[in-house]
């Protein structure tokens, strides 16, 4: 399937969206994938609400890239959602700022706090939500379908890029110069919060920078549970 036939593909599912799943929003990390499901939401006026969530330790290229699509997408409804303050001045306050590193468990703990709870209240009353997750991306994500059930959250998820490969997320990228995170350039494919990203080495999946001191296994953080077979 060339480019152009991916490109209509994508949009056609986002399209059904809109009519069969309405409410729908897009959850977007602003990596490359997501970008370009932003960018086809904003050239084609779709009525899809788009939202990040600030987790409070992005980097800070990440917040200056916000403010970027905010100015190139002036008519696109882009919102940030925050953890709840008074969670996470108890778990920092118990356990320190940088408790992830000591265990799995206290990983798991941070991101619920700063990302898996703000996206149950940012999905509230949605019938969908779209992601950019791709079945190349890892280990964790070769099942993935373009349209599944999430129980977890009681709605459809939308995964309108799931059987692209690498070259044609960037290709698109290119071809319609959508901006984008300049970490990608120092050898960052997936970026979450700084602490817990790193760059990653010639033939390591692109989602190994991410939280690499764990298990390649347990590297999600709870936004999207792995299917249970």
């Amino acid at each position: 399937m060339g480019q152009p036939d991916a490109d209509a593909a994508a949009l056609e599912l986002l399209e059904r969206a809109t009519r069969e799943f309405a409410p729908t929003v897009q959850a977007s990390s602003l990596g490359p994938e997501d970008m370009v499901i932003t960018d086809i939401i904003a050239r084609h006026c779709l009525p899809i609400e788009v939202f990040m969530i600030d987790t409070g330790r992005l980097h800070e290229e990440t917040l200056e890239l916000a403010e970027t699509m905010r100015r190139r997408y002036p008519d696109l409804h882009f919102t940030s959602t925050f953890p709840r303050h008074e969670a996470l001045e108890t778990y920092v306050g118990t356990n320190g700022a940088n408790a992830f590193y000591r265990s799995l468990e206290l990983r798991r703990e941070c991101c619920n706090i700063r990302k898996v709870e703000p996206l149950r209240r940012a999905l509230s009353g949605k019938a969908a939500w779209i992601t950019g997750q791709r079945r190349e991306q890892s280990s964790t994500r070769h099942h993935i379908e373009e349209l599944e059930w999430d129980e977890g959250h009681g709605l459809q998820k939308v995964n309108p890029l799931a059987p692209w490969d690498e070259d044609r997320v960037w290709s698109y990228l290119r071809r319609y110069k959508v901006p984008v995170n300049p970490l990608h350039d120092q050898g960052y494919p997936s970026i979450g919060c700084a602490p817990c990203t790193r760059a990653v080495v010639a033939g390591e999946d692109q989602r190994a920078g991410r939280w690499w001191w764990e298990n390649s296994e347990t590297r999600e953080c709870g936004l999207h549970p792995q299917r249970r077979t």
